[in-house]
């Protein structure tokens, strides 16, 4: 059966379908709070309805009928199999149950280590530039998950060749660094931005240019990368999103606050209304 494939869309869909092409039906999800979710969510309403979707708070299975905003959000345990502890899902974590974890930052390298907890700029960790809120659960994702997929947008004081800190592993300083430092989860498999695809070299761990998304250069993406950016071979464009993958990213994410400009001179009635009409398409998919 041929896809039909989406004739608009913004960059940032793109970026979700991109992400949640990266989940096999049946995988065991761990995902953070934003694109990684809503990533997710659209995997198990298009291509992987078997997926497992768990929460950092405890819930595990949830169907939430929009975007979750926070841990504590009470999306979070909508329809869910199961809720449980923090704890327990962490203790999960670690006995390696998750297949994948979706994660995010501030910072990426070229060996997929993340940093969102300091930013020095002339200054150092003590006294920085900017002090961000830290880890939450993704060292522990980087750390343990089967595989890790990273979702972030594409600007050159994001990428650098080393980040200021390291809050959640990738691949350390390459090749077998993550076995020596005893880290059981597979490190990072993707980076997945709002212009390219990276992907790792199965010996040296460093990333690569894979595919650019359509309308992007090359020539585009090595400007916005901090370091002797490695290209593919043969570079593929990315797959633009399917209809149904748009039209189901925009039902999630409603008020676009993590595909557009946010809620931003929406009233709260307005607001409520399009939960309300999203719930009610979103019921007829679960």
């Amino acid at each position: 059966m041929s896809k039909e494939y989406a004739q608009e869309y913004s960059l940032q869909e793109l970026l979700v379908a991109a992400s949640a092409r990266e989940i096999i039906d049946g995988d065991v999800v761990f995902a953070g709070v934003g694109v990684p979710t809503l990533g997710a969510m659209v995997a198990k309403l298009t291509h992987a309805p078997n997926v497992i979707m768990a929460m950092e708070s405890g819930s595990i299975g949830p169907e939430p009928y929009r975007v979750i905003l926070g841990i504590g959000d009470n999306a979070c345990v909508e329809n869910s199999i199961c809720t449980t502890s923090l704890w327990r899902l962490f203790s999960d974590q670690q006995r390696g149950y998750f297949d994948v974890g979706m994660i995010g930052g501030a910072q990426v390298d070229k060996y997929g280590n993340l940093n969102s907890t300091v930013i020095f700029g002339d200054g150092d960790y003590y006294t920085p530039a900017s002090r961000l809120p830290g880890s939450g659960g993704a060292n522990d994702i980087a750390s343990s998950a089967g595989r890790t997929i990273i979702t972030l947008p594409l600007q050159k004081r994001r990428f650098l060749e080393k980040v200021d800190y390291i809050t959640s592993p990738g691949y350390i300083d390459g090749y077998d660094a993550r076995e020596k430092h005893g880290l059981p989860g597979g490190g990072p498999a993707a980076v997945i931005t709002n212009k390219c695809v990276f992907r790792f070299d199965p010996i040296t761990k460093e990333a690569y240019l894979y595919s650019v998304h359509p309308g992007v250069t090359v020539e585009e993406v090595k400007a916005e990368v901090s370091w002797e950016l490695k290209i593919a071979d043969d570079v593929k464009v990315t797959e633009p999103p399917t209809v149904e993958e748009v039209r189901i990213t925009r039902i999630l994410d409603a008020g676009q606050i993590y595909t557009g400009s946010g809620l931003k001179g929406l009233t709260f009635e307005k607001y409520v209304q399009m939960l309300e009409e999203s719930q009610e398409i979103l019921h007829q998919l679960f």
